[in-house]
């Protein structure tokens, strides 16, 4: 009887989350007809955002591109800090006190608040990004990115760490008794081993950094142009909408909740690629 009551409940469970889904995807859809009626699929190539009477003009294009190009920077910045810690972590210091406190360390700064990210980087990056000359005023696409770098290196470094624990042991010590050195078990045998699962914790870590919102609003600039170079002011998908949905009515809202549409669905295809990789190539 209790085997039967925990079924029930899993499923019941199960559907509620499909429920929840579908509707999520469903209010989202019915919310994003007008717009797509308006301007077909060009709103995702056009660069206008602006509201006149009776000639309303708006296009993703900017806040694809400024999205994209920020989540992508973020990964390529974190990449050797996130690296170096799950190496450390994982393989070089596994089962030390030191990695422990290092790894709980990582996953407590992953808890820790977008908004806190984005005070830190507003009023501590921002001069810094300013004094190097990169920005007049601090705020723009590098500076955004540099802050969700660091909120996203706990996430990567937690994620590819666990990958280097799993290469099994008797790969590792038949390359030992063969006669190799410490950094060629790490770079030939380990990192190849586990490079599928430590690739898909990236794509993962790079749909965590699409959808960041505060952090990335606070610094980005929140500008409705298309982006040219790193130090430009721009808008994200996540970010204008934060910006205007409040105030937002009619075909505007309709846009905006388009674009909200656009950012699941890039984040849902990135997170099926990495579930992909793991599933046909982890260990």
């Amino acid at each position: 009887m209790k085997d039967k009551v925990v079924k029930i409940l899993t499923f019941i469970a199960a559907v509620i989350i499909l429920i929840i889904c579908g509707g999520m995807v469903y209010s989202l859809v019915t919310g994003a007809v007008p717009a797509f009626e308006k301007f077909g699929v060009d709103f995702i190539f056009k660069k206008d955002w602006q509201y006149t009477p009776d000639n309303e003009q708006y296009g993703a294009l900017p806040f694809i591109v400024g999205t994209l190009i920020t989540a992508f920077l973020a990964v390529i910045i974190s990449f050797p800090f996130s690296m170096a810690v799950s190496l450390f972590v994982g393989e070089y210091f596994k089962d030390t006190k030191v990695a422990a406190f290092l790894g709980t360390a990582t996953e407590l700064l992953a808890g820790i608040p977008s908004i806190v990210y984005g005070l830190w980087g507003f009023y501590v990056l921002r001069p810094i990004m300013v004094g190097m000359g990169l920005s007049e005023q601090g705020f723009g696409i590098m500076t955004s990115s540099v802050v969700l770098a660091i909120m996203i290196i706990p996430y990567a470094a937690s994620l590819s760490s666990e990958f280097i624990r799993m290469v099994p042991n008797d790969i590792k010590e038949g390359a030992y008794s063969l006669g190799a050195t410490k950094y060629e078990v790490v770079f030939h045998v380990i990192l190849p081993a586990a490079a599928s699962g430590i690739s898909s914790s990236y794509i993962l870590s790079l749909g965590r950094a699409l959808g960041e919102t505060m952090a990335v609003t606070m610094l980005i600039g929140n500008t409705n142009t298309l982006p040219t170079s790193l130090t430009d002011t721009a808008n994200t998908m996540a970010s204008i909408i934060a910006n205007q949905f409040g105030e937002a009515a009619g075909l505007k809202l309709s846009a905006l909740i388009a674009i909200g549409l656009l950012l699941f669905l890039i984040t849902a295809l990135i997170n099926f690629i990495a579930k992909m990789i793991i599933k046909k190539y982890a260990i």
